[in-house]
């Protein structure tokens, strides 16, 4: 008999277990294949931070939360509507983000003795067997038991063979969602091309899954989600890490320059290397350095001499560079530094996502060194953030640093990628020779833009001196002279924030020009505030939202959009820092709502700050 089949608009999955279960793969796969399909899509990877936490442990649980939907949407989702959880710990730690009388996929021999004891249940107690999660559609699958049963006849040992458990959950969740699988074995193909046995247990497990949901009788429904009604164009699932390398890749492209990337691995940046290094035919070149200061150095050794230097790091490297990236400062050249915040301080949280870096892009270094701040606000803007990042760096002569995050890093969606001629070409300018009115070269003469020459080292008649004493106006010649000090700090400031006069005006995402409450936001809190907002729009209420890209400077007409509205909330993923630098730049009494657990935003939360302030 037929299982029948009922239409959903909008379905959250969170597939947990150790993190030995394979759970970001199973989840990479089913987002690839929700891509496939043209559903709108939303990521957030969990990844533990031990390298190899104690197996069964709560510290130990991988998980991968992915919300696709037949209408737009911009965030994983508050609440989860199935739960897979492979062991104890995985319940554990996940089942408070299940809603009432949603699925638990329970994996059996996860729940075993010994992982109630690992997972630090009480002697005796088994969730799945005491009538805890009454009120929930509660699912038990001995996944391990079935896998093996299904790979018996191929040869090999029963570990191997418990490591395709992975592929029955995600062929069973096929079965439930009615997907095709070609797209996944397609993958496991071109992954275990010279590992057959491994191929051909992993393509069984799928199919055992799939089937078993055909035979077995626990589930009375199966699911369908219509694709997304998506602005017409070629689409492809992207992650913000990703998404910022091709934009890298498109700026030296675009702006006729060889890039080189000088960095140390950190996580969450280290993919944007691993990325990069595989594009060696656009003529990119890549190296891992000793150390985070060896890294920049090299990017700017890269950049003085004509290229597009790049480092990226997370908010330990940031401490480690802030040296050469004043000497960048003092330089002059453009550079582009890209960190991906996570939770600090000192080493922290290495694998969850924050916002607590902004104080220190702003102020984070010796002396008066100011530097243009650009965030990305999604996986799929981190490409256009980027790309902006690059023309100021290159055409304002200045290092930039561009602020992402864990959870876009990790995070993945629709992209609607742009072709080359979308592009439009970042203009560079070379100094090459002397004009017929200059008797000597002066490589700190400056534009109206206070921008001076890009001179590359060897040029005859263009011969100058760097280093990190400061530089005497015009001449560049070490000037220890109090007076040219201070012009010269001045200088540098109001080269910076002359930037101003070269970006777009702020804009509202949406909401009345006028009104109520003014949601302002940055970085990654973009798709909870979006939503919020959005909620209380179609309630009537009077509330916008405007998120900021540049930073430093602020676009010139911040200060007249904050005086429209009687209140103003800044949500943060930290403990108030955008909010500080507001209150200090515009004298407005901001209020903020701030969440620092590693965790993004959520619709809810957002939802009950923005009523309090009606």
């Amino acid at each position: 008999m037929a299982v029948p089949t009922q239409a959903v608009d909008d379905v959250v999955i969170k597939f947990a277990g150790d993190s030995g279960d394979g759970m970001q793969l199973t989840g990479t796969q089913f987002t690839n294949n929700t891509a496939l399909i043209g559903n709108d899509l939303s990521t957030f990877p969990d990844f533990p931070a031990e390298i190899r936490a104690p197996q069964g442990t709560v510290p130990g649980v991988s998980g991968y939360q992915l919300r696709f939907s037949s209408d737009r949407i911009f965030t994983p989702g508050d609440v989860c509507d199935v739960l897979v959880a492979m062991n104890a710990a995985a319940l554990k730690v996940n089942l408070k983000a299940l809603k009432k009388g949603g699925i638990i996929i329970a994996n059996t021999d996860g729940f075993d003795s010994k992982n109630l004891r690992l997972a630090n249940f009480p002697e005796g107690i088994n969730p799945l067997e005491d009538g805890s999660l009454t009120g929930y559609e509660l699912h038990k699958m001995d996944i391990t038991k079935l896998t093996r049963e299904a790979l018996k006849e191929i040869q090999l040992g029963t570990k191997e063979k418990d490591r395709a458990k992975n592929m029955f959950v995600l062929g069973f969740l096929y079965w439930l969602y009615h997907r095709d699988m070609s797209n996944t074995i397609r993958f496991l193909e071109d992954k275990f091309s010279k590992r057959p046995e491994i191929l051909e247990s992993n393509k069984k497990a799928l199919q055992a899954g799939y089937n078993y949901g055909d035979t077995v009788e626990a589930f009375s429904t199966r699911y369908t989600v219509a694709k997304a009604k998506l602005p017409a164009g070629k689409y492809r699932g992207i992650t913000g890490n990703t998404a910022l390398a091709y934009g890298l890749i498109a700026a030296a492209e675009k702006s006729g320059l060889p890039l080189f990337l000088g960095t140390y691995p950190i996580t969450p940046a280290s993919d944007i290397l691993h990325e990069l290094s595989r594009y060696k035919n656009f003529g990119i070149r890549t190296f891992q350095a000793e150390d985070e200061i060896a890294g920049i150095s090299s990017a700017i050794g890269a950049s003085f001499g004509g290229s597009l230097g790049v480092t990226t790091t997370s908010g330990p490297g940031m401490a480690l560079k802030t040296e050469a990236m004043g000497l960048a400062v003092m330089l002059e050249i453009p550079l582009l530094i890209i960190n991906i915040q996570r939770g600090g301080p000192s080493t922290g949280l290495p694998t969850k996502t924050e916002q607590s870096d902004l104080l220190q892009a702003y102020y984070g270094r010796n002396g008066e060194c100011p530097m243009p701040v650009i965030a990305a606000r999604t996986p799929s803007d981190c490409f256009d953030a980027t790309f902006e990042a690059v023309r100021i760096a290159v055409q304002h002569m200045t290092p930039v640093i561009l602020l992402s995050d864990g959870y876009i890093a990790n995070g993945a969606e629709p992209w609607k990628f742009p072709t080359s001629a979308d592009l439009k070409p970042i203009e560079v300018s070379f100094k090459k020779h002397l004009n017929e009115d200059e008797p000597k070269f002066l490589p700190y003469k400056r534009d109206e833009k206070l921008v001076r020459p890009w001179a590359v080292p060897g040029t005859p008649g263009l011969e100058h001196r760097v280093g990190g004493l400061e530089k005497e106006d015009g001449t560049g010649n070490v000037s220890y002279d109090p007076d040219n000090h201070q012009h010269m700090v001045k200088t540098r400031e109001a080269k910076v924030e002359k930037i101003a006069d070269y970006i777009p005006l702020q804009d509202l995402d949406s909401g009345p020009e006028t009104g109520d409450v003014l949601v302002l936001g940055w970085g990654s809190t973009y798709g909870s505030i979006k939503s919020a907002v959005a909620s209380l729009q179609a309630q009537g209420k009077s509330v916008a939202h405007a998120h900021l890209r540049y930073l430093r400077p602020f676009p010139r007409n911040l200060a007249d959009l904050l005086k429209k509205y009687k209140h103003i909330l800044i949500p943060e993923i930290n403990n108030g820092q955008l909010i500080k630098i507001i209150r200090s730049e515009f004298l407005i009494d901001a209020k903020g709502f701030n969440k620092i657990k590693g965790t993004p935003l959520t619709r809810a939360e957002l939802v009950g700050a923005i009523n309090e302030l009606l």
